[in-house]
């Protein structure tokens, strides 16, 4: 099972290129239709992963991918994200010898493989957890590692469904207004 099909499953309408359900206006490129769709999208779930993604050429040197993120985090937009264990690992590895910024890693030169694609996808990492930000001032920076498909599959069941459960809840409990309000003033159910 993809994210895509759970998230189907929880009655969200998903929205993702590479499954072809994103809308796409054609007299738009590709970087203004993901970045329209993360200003459309009421919740944000993102992955990081080895591979650096496409589009550098529109981005000026990002992919799409870290430009759809960057745009979720300058809209505030409540986000999950996971992070592949090999992106966490060599974070912390290239932390550990030095190059704990994004300027110290530009001057590394990494052969791309199957194993990690591009050192821009621990830029990602970094800005998914707000590096930028003192520690103790930052939110909405979690980001959950994983290591098989499996792991992601729980990470984001466990928390697209508790969205949905207090969705649910507030539809039921507060989406009647004149029920609400009745009650808030302390007059009978209309």
């Amino acid at each position: 099972m993809s994210e895509h099909t759970l998230l189907t499953e929880f009655g969200y309408e998903v929205w993702m290129s590479h499954k072809g359900t994103m809308p796409v206006l054609p007299n738009r490129s590709n970087l203004q239709n993901c970045l329209t769709a993360v200003e459309q999208c009421d919740l944000f779930l993102g992955i990081i992963t080895p591979r650096y993604g496409t589009g550098r050429e529109e981005t000026q040197g990002r992919s799409i991918t870290h430009d759809e993120l960057l745009k979720a985090i300058e809209l505030n937009k409540p986000r999950w994200i996971l992070a592949h264990d090999h992106v966490v690992f060599a974070r912390s590895l290239l932390t550990k010898l030095g190059y704990d910024s994004a300027e110290l890693r530009a001057g590394l030169s990494l052969t791309p493989s199957p194993v990690f694609e591009d050192l821009r996808v621990i830029d990602m990492y970094d800005a998914a957890i707000r590096h930028d930000i003192r520690i103790v001032d930052r939110t909405g920076n979690w980001v959950q590692p994983f290591v098989t498909p499996e792991h992601a599959l729980l990470f984001a069941s466990a928390q697209f469904f508790r969205y949905q459960e207090a969705e649910d809840f507030v539809r039921k409990h507060l989406g009647n207004q004149a029920e609400v309000r009745d009650r808030a003033l302390g007059g009978a159910p209309g």
